[in-house]
């Protein structure tokens, strides 16, 4: 799943919907989850974790995510649960992964509460792996193009990571050449990508260094 600024508690875990014959109460992505995890291990991704309201979104939530209160003694009840419902905890077979990019201004959406509640780990493009070289060869790119794209990359990641006003969280990823479509013209197409895709992240990242920006556009255009 994918948060957003309009997401909130009563999608994410429990709340009211409209029907023909009035309201009913749904339970959202997250007790669903907490379902699957009765009878086995399950995982929640929850991708741009960042870009929702989070305290809005988990509300009693942000207690029971912890891993030592996912036991029975530390239920509570939820917002929405009727008097009779018995209370709720979160089950320790369930996993909840939240991606976001650091780049994003909105990283500082996520507070220290939420924080202390998730392990972090950084995940680097993956312009180096065997993966996304075997991916350029099956889409068409011979041994030379396949080097010019890695060289070329690697080296603009570098400029990007020693500038200290950018940094690692800013690194041109893999993600720009896993379209499938077969190329059929390797210059045609590492020059579309650089020129609509790669140019407009560097002129953004150096806006009041255009010199800058374009040295490393025109690097990347080279033969």
């Amino acid at each position: 799943m994918q948060f957003h600024q309009s997401y909130a508690y009563e999608d994410f875990v429990q709340g009211y919907r409209p029907t023909e014959r009035g309201f009913e109460r749904v339970d959202g992505h997250f007790l669903r989850a907490c379902d699957e995890a009765k009878s086995g291990p399950f995982v929640l991704v929850i991708d741009e974790i960042n870009r929702g309201n989070l305290s809005r979104i988990f509300g009693e939530l942000l207690m029971l995510l912890e891993a030592d209160k996912r036991g029975a003694e530390w239920e509570t009840r939820l917002a929405y649960q009727r008097p009779l419902e018995p209370p709720f905890h979160v089950p320790s077979d369930l996993y909840v992964i939240g991606t976001m990019n650091t780049a994003d201004r909105s990283l500082a959406l996520v507070d220290y509460a939420l924080r202390r509640r998730f392990a972090f780990v950084d995940v680097r493009p993956g312009i180096d792996r065997p993966g996304f070289r075997r991916h350029l060869a099956e889409r068409g790119l011979d041994e030379g193009g396949i080097a010019r794209v890695l060289e070329r990359i690697n080296a603009l990641n570098d400029v990007i990571e020693s500038d200290a006003r950018l940094g690692a969280g800013f690194l041109i990823g893999h993600s720009y050449f896993c379209d499938s479509t077969p190329v059929t013209d390797a210059d045609t197409w590492f020059r579309d990508i650089v020129e609509c895709q790669i140019a407009p992240v560097l002129q953004e990242y150096w806006f009041d260094e255009p010199a800058k920006a374009r040295a490393q556009i025109q690097t990347l255009r080279a033969p």
